[in-house]
């Protein structure tokens, strides 16, 4: 379980990109709205020692559980489906509503992280053949179900990516990836035309029209408002911005343009308050933070260690173009949080238990 570490081979860079991250994101939810800070510094508290004590602990021992923690996952999505709590139509949250609500599907997202890269590593040897792509895709195919029916597609699509990457690394042959776009193509086709049909199966109305509103903006300007006035806030920032906390009429949060700010659109809070140098010094700060796992999975000494770190490398990768994409109106509206910047205590924990892994696979780096 612990390892003989030396505190010379810490990720200390990991550590702190992380930390300026959370910090940044801390000021931001307060700017955006003060009530939810002492729920986010506590949180982000937590999450911090969490993280810490799980960079110690080995991802091996950690591993060696992942099917205990692939049946605890689909028992919190059967829960959610069953006794969870509606939010805005979505079924995705457990606890006490207004009081501790956690989202099982994010923390679905580093315990899938953790059960492919166990397979994976077990089948590498035969990942290009029929028998091992079909397990791996019944494997990820009953948590990916239960999700997108809460119904939550942008969260399920989200694990998709993080699979198929982790998929790609361990060797997946080019031959089947390109006979997949192949397929992809009229299915993408014949896709478009589907959801523009009256009541579509599979889809619910705010998500086709969410889609439509992007592919039509003419046609659904009210659908866009969120996503206007949020390419509003992050123009009117300029360079440096108005300042944290600004509070005056001018400003897009105080006139009350974008419903639930700290969330899904933080990224207008930092956009419009800290300008174009501000966002692009968060931006750098979250890549910076991929391009450090993508290091360590570089060095990892063994397979698992390799798919645990392009996992998370992934998750925080992908997340942050997709949350960044939607507030600036260039991708469809979606309800993807920005890693250790929007507010929500699920995706924190998450992404701070990747971290942590994250690091223990660098104290465990291959030697030279």
């Amino acid at each position: 379980m612990f390892e003989e570490y030396r505190l010379r081979n810490y990720n200390f860079k990991l550590l702190f990109l992380v930390l300026t991250s959370i910090v940044l994101g801390t000021l931001s939810i307060n700017s955006a709205d003060s009530s939810y800070l002492k729920k986010q510094i506590a949180g982000a508290v937590v999450c911090v020692i969490g993280l810490i004590a799980l960079s110690l602990i080995s991802y091996k021992f950690i591993s060696k559980f992942y099917l205990v923690l692939y049946i605890v996952n689909i028992i919190m999505l059967i829960a959610v489906k069953t006794s969870g709590i509606v939010v805005n139509n979505a079924r995705r949250w457990l606890g006490v509503k207004d009081v501790l609500m956690i989202q099982p599907s994010e923390f679905s997202k580093i315990i899938m992280i953790i059960c492919a890269a166990c397979f994976l590593a077990e089948h590498k040897d035969s990942i290009n053949t029929i028998k091992t792509l079909v397990e791996y895709a019944l494997l990820c195919a009953i948590p990916l179900l239960l999700i997108v029916s809460q119904p939550d597609l942008s969260t399920t699509v989200d694990i998709f990516v993080i699979l198929f990457v982790m998929l790609f690394i361990a060797g997946l042959s080019y031959r089947i990836i390109l006979i997949g776009a192949l397929c992809l193509i009229p299915l993408a086709g014949s896709f478009l035309w589907y959801i523009k049909q009256p009541d579509p199966m599979f889809l619910e109305e705010y998500q086709r029209t969410r889609i439509l509103s992007h592919l039509y903006p003419e046609d659904y300007g009210e659908t866009m408002t969120q996503q206007n006035n949020s390419v509003m806030a992050i123009g009117s920032g300029q360079l440096t911005g108005k300042g944290l906390n600004n509070s005056t009429i001018t400003t897009v949060k105080d006139a009350n343009l974008i419903s639930e700010q700290q969330t899904d659109f933080i990224f207008s809070v930092v956009g419009e308050e800290l300008g174009f140098v501000g966002s692009s010094i968060l931006v750098v700060i979250l890549g910076l933070i991929v391009l450090q796992c993508i290091r360590v999975a570089r060095k990892a000494n063994d397979d698992k260690g390799t798919f645990v770190a392009t996992g998370v490398a992934t998750l925080i990768g992908f997340q942050t173009f997709i949350n960044i994409g939607v507030a600036t109106s260039l991708l469809p509206n979606t309800g993807i949080p920005l890693p250790f910047i929007s507010y929500g205590l699920s995706s924190l924990v998450t992404c701070c238990a990747g971290i942590g892994m994250v690091i223990n696979i660098s104290l465990q780096r291959r030697k030279y």
